[in-house]
């Protein structure tokens, strides 16, 4: 049946007029498209032919256009409305109704057109927001067959990549054995080339390509070139001189070098991308400090973590204390002797840990350190006090499950477009995520904290907390099985246990 035939059953509102609460009837349907979303409000007393007729319209609706995958019809009763249905409309009572771009003076300016001239301030008075990252559900993990198609789909078009590390206004080739180690006060650049697929022309007609085809066959080389990248490391402790002699003299070098342009990604510390992490096959370890200047006569603590997926996963130092210890993860700790120049290398398993990820710790363990340090595979409960918890400063309590990693969230809230928005960053990120410039919302399956950057305006800061009470209404009412989510602030420099263990790597400063 076509959408034509229930066409009486629906009531168009003007394009482009605000929607309020008042124009819902009880006794009526009303199917509201707004692109990326539709949704079928049902009235109490609206007719069980009138409801279905709705329902169906709606699903035209959704196959007539193109629109983004994730758009589905949400049917919506009276009187159990989502967050995500009130902040369509103007009056709703218990949705923040503010303009997230205008200051008060400009708030008060508008009132006062509104008085004298409603109708022409009345367009002037819609302003752009976007709330939708609040309202998205949780992107779903990769699987391991995911993640393993992205690494072999990345590397197979890898022909070699140079490693380098920036040592002043020069730079140095990393020996192999460097290859996956980083230092967070260095900077380092890999230099990558990968085979491209020429594309071949459209001028030649059938007949002349079918000559081709029966005469002789083409070199495949002819048919592949070569594109060059350069990934360009920063760490989170390292200056941005680094970058400024790479960009203004090394750079300029290589592309003479090689007679062509090269592309280049400034990559920091833990906002490494897909392609990029793949390249090490597993082998991804961040050191404190730097590299010709290393601790080596304190013991040393290195958490095995995966954000996301087994793609994302990075061996970090972390503080060497019982704390930094979690049964969900696999640790390894550096216990160098006296000398400094020998000592032991604990491969601790977490109880609660896979098989796979207690063979990658165990192959991490054995090829960090230098041969003269020997290697010790420990299992959770079974530790030696002597050297293992003598060396984390005593034995003491640690956490024994991490369930925030499944849960944990994060959104920046930003007007740096012009207008206020939300936006989501994905499971893979870091510390240096949080953006000095803004308002971050972090949701950890318990708690919701609002943390406010040193730059952010107080408009920022003020909207930026009502936009997290709406999220923890809407998600709370969403997520009927979980803990109710509790809204709280977290204090630059002072973040709490609970807010910090969800950055993989913490450094306090």
């Amino acid at each position: 049946m076509g959408m034509d035939q229930w066409l009486p059953f629906t009531v168009e509102l003007p394009q482009g007029k605000l929607l309020y609460k008042s124009v819902l009837k009880s006794n009526e349907v009303y199917v509201l498209d707004f692109y990326t979303d539709i949704f079928v409000w049902i009235g109490r007393k609206s007719s069980r032919l009138v409801r279905a007729a709705s329902l169906r319209l709606a699903q035209e609706l959704l196959e007539m256009i193109e629109r983004p995958s994730h758009v589905m019809v949400s049917r919506v009763l009276e009187g159990a409305e989502p967050q995500v249905f009130k902040i369509r409309f103007e009056d709703w009572d218990d949705v923040l109704r503010v303009d997230f771009t205008r200051t008060p003076e400009m708030l008060d300016k508008r009132d006062k057109e509104m008085k004298k001239n409603p109708g022409e301030a009345l367009e002037k008075k819609a302003a752009k927001v976007d709330l939708s990252a609040l309202f998205m559900p949780q992107q779903p993990k990769l699987t391991s067959g995911e993640a393993n198609d992205i690494i072999h789909a990345y590397n197979d078009n890898l022909k070699s990549m140079r490693c380098c590390v920036i040592e002043g206004k020069k730079f140095s080739i990393l020996p192999n054995r460097e290859k996956g180690h980083f230092y967070s006060g260095e900077c380092y650049f890999f230099l990558c080339r990968y085979s491209v697929l020429a594309e071949k022309g459209d001028e030649k007609d059938k007949s002349e390509k079918e000559e081709e085809e029966e005469g002789e066959e083409q070199d495949d080389d002819e048919e592949v070139s070569t594109e060059t990248i350069v990934y360009f490391w920063q760490g989170r402790d390292a200056s941005n001189m680094g970058w400024l002699h790479f960009s203004l003299g090394i750079r300029k070098q290589l592309e003479k070098a090689m007679d062509v342009p090269i592309e280049v990604i400034h990559i920091k510390q833990q906002q490494e991308d897909y392609k990029f992490l793949s390249h090490f096959g597993g082998k991804f370890i961040i050191h404190k400090g730097r590299r010709n200047s290393p601790d080596d006569s304190k013991p040393a603590l290195y958490q095995i973590r995966s954000n996301d997926t087994r793609l994302c996963r990075r061996v970090i130092q972390v503080e060497a204390t019982p704390k930094s210890l979690n049964s969900a993860f696999c640790h390894i700790l550096k216990v160098p002797f006296d000398n400094s120049v020998s000592g032991i290398v604990y491969i601790w398993i977490g109880e609660k840990t896979t098989q796979e990820e207690a063979i990658h710790a165990e192959q991490m363990g054995r090829t960090m350190f230098e041969s003269n340090y020997s290697n010790v595979v420990v299992k959770e409960g079974t530790e030696p006090e002597n050297f293992f918890w003598v060396a984390l400063g005593g034995m003491a309590d640690y956490e024994h499950e991490a369930t925030y990693m499944e849960k944990k969230r994060l959104f920046r809230c930003s007007n740096e477009k012009g207008y206020f928005a939300v936006s989501e960053k994905y499971a893979d990120f870091g510390q240096d995520d949080l953006s000095q410039d803004d308002v971050m919302i972090l949701d950890t399956g318990v708690e919701v904290f609002v943390w406010f950057g040193a730059n952010a305006c107080e408009m920022e800061k003020k909207l930026g907390l009502k936009s997290a009470q709406t999220y923890v209404k809407h998600v709370n009412s969403e997520d009927e099985g979980g803990p109710k989510r509790k809204l709280k602030i977290s204090k630059r420099g002072a973040e709490p246990w609970e807010f910090t263990r969800c950055f993989h790597g913490w450094v306090s400063r």
